[in-house]
Order: C-alpha cells, then sequence, then structure tokens
C-alpha cells in the first residue's frame, strides 16, 4: 500500500463501476477537493456480508488494498415489507438486468396490497493505509408503484415512490433524489466526517 504517498488522500476510490453511482458521488462530494474515480476494470468482490453494512466494509477494504487509494464503497438496496425483506442485499442480483429485476419484483408483488418499501444506503470510507474511518447508513420510506414511472436514475428508481413527495426516484431531478434518497442521506452524515478527515490529512497528520 502507498502509505506516505501524497496522491492517496486525493483521489477517491468509489468501489463499484456502475456509472450511475459514480454520477452520484461526484455530485454529493462536488465542495471536497477529490478526483472522483471507478474501482479497478474486472475487479471481483466476494460480497459475503449478511448486511448492506458488512458488504460495504468488505468492498472498501478490498478496493484500498488493491489501489493504495482513499476507498468508499456503498451497498444498497431495496428492502420490501411484504416480501420479507427481500431482495434486500441481493438487490443488484436479483435478475440480470434492470428492467428483468422491476418486472421480478412486480411480478412477486402481484399477490399482495402492502406495498411498503425501504431503500437503505450503507457508506464505508477506508483510508489509504486500510483502516476503516467511517461507516453509515441512510434509510429511505416509500411503496412500490404498479408500474414504471419516469426516465432518470437507474435499478428500481422508476417503481420506487417516496412517501413524501410521490414521486419515484426516476421522476425526480437530481436535487430531488440527492435531498431524499437514501444514499443522499447517508452521505449527508458522511460529509462532515469526511471534512475532517481530509483537514487533518492537509495539516500533514496522515504524511
Amino acid at each position: 500500500m502507498n502509505e506516505g504517498n501524497q496522491s492517496s488522500w486525493q483521489t477517491l476510490v468509489i468501489a463499484t463501476s456502475n456509472l450511475g453511482k459514480i454520477a452520484e458521488f461526484n455530485t454529493f462530494f462536488s465542495s471536497l477537493s477529490l478526483r472522483i474515480v471507478k474501482q479497478p476494470q474486472g475487479l471481483e468482490i466476494n460480497e459475503t456480508g449478511k448486511t448492506f453494512a458488512q458488504n460495504a466494509r468488505l468492498k472498501a477494504l478490498a478496493v484500498a488494498k488493491l489501489t493504495g487509494q482513499l476507498s468508499l464503497a456503498d451497498d444498497s438496496g431495496l428492502s420490501i415489507h411484504a416480501l420479507g425483506g427481500a431482495p434486500g442485499i441481493y438487490s443488484a442480483r436479483y435478475a440480470n438486468t434492470d428492467q428483468e429485476r422491476i418486472n421480478r419484483v412486480l411480478q412477486e408483488l402481484v399477490p399482495f396490497r402492502n406495498r411498503e418499501a425501504a431503500f437503505c444506503s450503507a457508506l464505508c470510507l477506508v483510508s489509504p493505509q486500510g483502516d476503516v474511518l467511517v461507516e453509515v447508513e441512510g434509510i429511505c420510506e416509500g411503496v412500490i408503484v404498479d408500474e414504471p414511472r419516469g426516465n432518470n436514475g437507474f435499478g428500481y428508481d422508476p417503481i420506487f415512490e417516496v412517501k413524501s413527495i410521490g414521486l419515484t426516484f426516476a421522476e425526480m431531478d437530481k436535487e430531488q433524489k440527492s435531498s431524499l434518497g437514501h444514499r443522499g442521506k447517508a452521505v449527508k452524515k458522511l460529509l462532515p466526517k469526511m471534512s475532517e478527515l481530509l483537514q487533518a490529512y492537509s495539516m500533514g497528520k496522515y504524511n
């Protein structure tokens, strides 16, 4: 690992190859002097955790070890009450494509009247030296709509309606989703701590 490498605290590697997530984090961290990049191409991480938080930690540690850079992992997913919390930590693996995942959820919900659901995001920040620095979670409550609405976002966004506003994530603009969404709520908890850490770095604490 690159302990003492000046650039290791100036680049933030996001433990994902999902360009939608990268775009969101670029927006979230626009106030910080960081270069945001995705994880190395071809990296496969075995997500063996039982919770979003455990998987976020696994991914952040793996990326920090490989790159020697400041690393951040987000593990997030949709939990639907009538389906016993599914798809949960398997949200990204529930089918092969976003459309197939949406179709599967809607089909499985056909017998149920209860459409309540929640999105959860767990974030884990790991230092270039492989130390877990910050772990936070954000939750957004909502309902699953009968059919997809909206053209923005990715994943399950077109079928998840946020209770407080009556719009699906896919009907919101970036600012609305950042403010109301699960990932945005987690980032709001993370940002002050990240700012403190980066300030400490700039003062030479981690050199």
